[in-house]
């Protein structure tokens, strides 16, 4: 897949080729972690499917660490693209990067084979060592989790040798920075501790400070990027708001943990402190989106009568995709997330399918779609296309994939819904409680529609893939 064409710019680039390698197997993972999202559906609604043969909590735990996993791939890839844009040089270890790729792909292989075909261990230092550690979302055996931690080195290392070797870009800059958080803050959830509470405070850090800081300005450095490459947006406008944004988000991102605190009995002021930071965290990005949209169209207007070319989109599908990020990212990150974490609302909604229906909303709008849209650049530098134009099959992709998600979203919010009526307000939120709003009627309904809507998903992924396989011979025919 996503094979490339010897052009002159592309064919040049070791950094870029490995980037695409990086790019295919993510995409690979995105399809495994819709397979068992399917599955769990399915295994929800009917749990007798596949008894005895694929456990519900072993489809839910390769659901989301392919999750987690294709969305690293997929960033690894996208900032071996762009360095050598951003830099003006080549990746200074390309050799150590690719060795890098080939170990990080076979221990990853293992570990999904582990998961799919063990499944279970004793409760020993062994199962923790080889099979999982059980902590939810990073549930990675511990020899796996020092693999990931020397691969994210090595990544560090060429990223950072490059950038001082290079041209030093303000987008550049925030990038190396960040990524140094990105590797520190895994290392929080890799020591155990007896203390419940306490290993759930250090979890916390790992899959809020990840996801609400350090991949919120990953999104940030990779629009700034492609809105350049895309439409020839202003470099000082991009880093201006990417500027704003590290401000904001490693603020806010930083204070917004304090929204997980409060069942873990740290002191009150977390509560309303973490719910109002957290809502923060998708503003700079959608107001860099604005700024450079208006400043784009104005621009186009002003030259249009002189060039009707200048400054044309030229990625039309990477171009959708990213601005999807956008508004994405600030309804599912930002008003999904807002609602139910009040802690006041949060008292009533934690642990409910509000919580999913934040989840699906955010992990998608927020970094599936601008790294699908990283994808598609990946596939116009590989081809050699001086403009990528939208195709039938982009479109039902898009199309498909976003309706599907939202869909999964609405529906997993009428059965959280349900659950705070019933199960939390009326109930009391007890074991009986629980069984009793499983078994009503909007509860049922929401997880048939969430099932439903994970077939749609599922299709439009399908024309994804066959876009990505299809649209750079395309255009190169096209263009030739």
């Amino acid at each position: 897949m996503l094979t490339s064409i010897k052009t002159n710019e592309f064919a040049g680039s070791e950094s870029k080729k490995l980037a695409m390698m990086y790019f295919r197997v993510a995409i690979i993972l995105f399809g495994a972690q819709l397979l068992m999202g399917l599955i769990a559906a399915i295994q929800f609604l009917v749990p007798g499917f596949l008894f005895e043969l694929f456990d519900f909590s072993v489809a839910r735990m390769v659901h989301i660490n392919a999750l987690v996993v294709w969305m690293l791939y997929a960033m690894i890839g996208s900032v071996y693209y762009m360095l050598p844009d951003e830099t003006g040089i080549e990746t200074v270890g390309i050799g150590i990067g690719k060795l890098a790729f080939w170990v990080f792909t076979a221990a990853i292989t293992v570990v999904v084979l582990v998961y799919i075909f063990v499944q279970v261990g004793a409760g020993t230092e062994a199962t923790i060592w080889f099979i999982n550690e059980g902590r939810e979302y990073i549930e990675a055996p511990r020899w796996a989790d020092i693999g990931i931690v020397v691969v994210v080195l090595i990544f560090y290392w060429n990223v950072f040798a490059t950038f001082m070797k290079g041209t030093q870009t303000g987008i550049m800059t925030v990038m190396v920075a960040n990524l140094m958080a990105l590797a520190g803050l895994y290392l929080t959830g890799m020591f155990f501790t007896d203390n419940i509470s306490m290993d759930q405070f250090w979890w916390w850090w790992v899959i809020h400070l990840w996801v609400e800081a350090t991949w919120e300005v990953f999104v940030g450095t990779l629009a700034a990027y492609a809105l350049i490459k895309i439409i020839g947006a202003k470099r000082e406008i991009v880093e201006m708001w990417l500027w704003i944004e590290v401000l904001m988000l490693f603020g806010s991102g930083v204070l917004g943990l304090g929204h997980h605190y409060f069942w873990i009995g740290t002191p009150e002021y977390w509560w309303e402190i973490g719910a109002l930071f957290s809502a923060l965290e998708p503003v700079p990005l959608v107001a860099m989106f604005v700024h450079v949209l208006y400043d784009w169209g104005k621009e186009q207007g002003e030259t249009h009568a002189k060039d009707s070319t200048a400054h044309a989109i030229n990625n039309g599908p990477a171009m959708a995709w990213i601005v999807t990020n956008a508004f994405g990212n600030f309804l599912g990150a930002g008003i999904w997330g807002f609602f139910h974490t009040l802690p006041q609302v949060n008292i009533y909604t934690h642990g409910t399918q509000f919580t999913a229906a934040h989840g699906h909303l955010a992990f998608f709008g927020a970094y599936a779609t601008i790294l699908i849209g990283m994808m598609y650049m990946g596939i116009q530098g590989a081809y050699g296309v001086e403009r990528l134009k939208a195709t039938f099959k982009s479109k039902m992709a898009i199309f498909m994939i976003v309706f599907g998600v939202l869909g999964m979203g609405v529906a997993l919010t009428i059965s959280g819904y349900e659950q705070v009526l019933v199960e939390r307000a009326e109930l009391g939120g007890g074991w009986n409680a629980f069984f009793t709003a499983q078994e009503l009627p909007w509860y049922i309904q929401g997880m048939v529609w969430r099932a439903i809507m994970g077939v749609v998903t599922f299709v439009g992924f399908v024309y994804l893939v066959w876009d990505l396989l299809t649209i750079g011979k395309l255009s190169k025919a096209a263009e030739a």
